[in-house]
């Protein structure tokens, strides 16, 4: 989404990854409130899933996405018993926050699977990397909505 700041047109997005931390447009809130949550672990991103701050199945798949790589990141220190029961602790937890929610499911799956094999460090940064494919493959599946629904309503 494209918003007018300080005179200067910005792009937003519904929530993203800087880090460790996701960011999150708080849609609750919305329209009469702006506010950006930031939140810094896998727990509380599962909480904003479950308590309906993000919505849509593209932006839930996208923050479980975010949530597996908080996870990853915050287990990165630990030895590869620790560091896959983690993350099956993690994936457990945001599985419960919706869970009929498609996409949560998909994003939490993909991101096991490329966590299987190799060294800690190594499957850190493939869990980061899935997860920004995640939101990148939302994006570009959106941007593709709106161009055939731009056709079918001859726009």
């Amino acid at each position: 989404m494209k918003l007018k700041l300080n005179g200067k047109e910005v792009e937003f997005f519904t929530l993203w990854r800087e880090e460790g931390t996701v960011k999150m447009i708080d849609q609750r809130k919305l329209p009469h409130i702006f506010e950006v949550l930031s939140l810094n672990s896998h727990e509380k991103t599962a909480n904003a899933i479950k308590n309906m701050v993000c919505r849509g199945a593209g932006a839930i798949g996208i923050a479980a996405g975010y949530g597996m790589a908080q996870a990853a990141l915050e287990a990165k220190s630990l030895c590869l018993e620790d560091f896959e029961k983690y993350l099956i602790n993690a994936s457990e937890t945001l599985a419960k926050t919706r869970p009929t929610a498609v996409n949560l499911f998909h994003a939490i799956e993909r991101c096991l699977n490329v966590a299987k094999n190799g060294k800690v460090g190594d499957r850190v940064s493939r869990i980061l990397s899935e997860s920004d494919k995640i939101a990148k493959e939302d994006l570009e599946a959106s941007k593709k909505m709106g161009r055939i629904g731009k056709y079918v309503i001859g726009g």
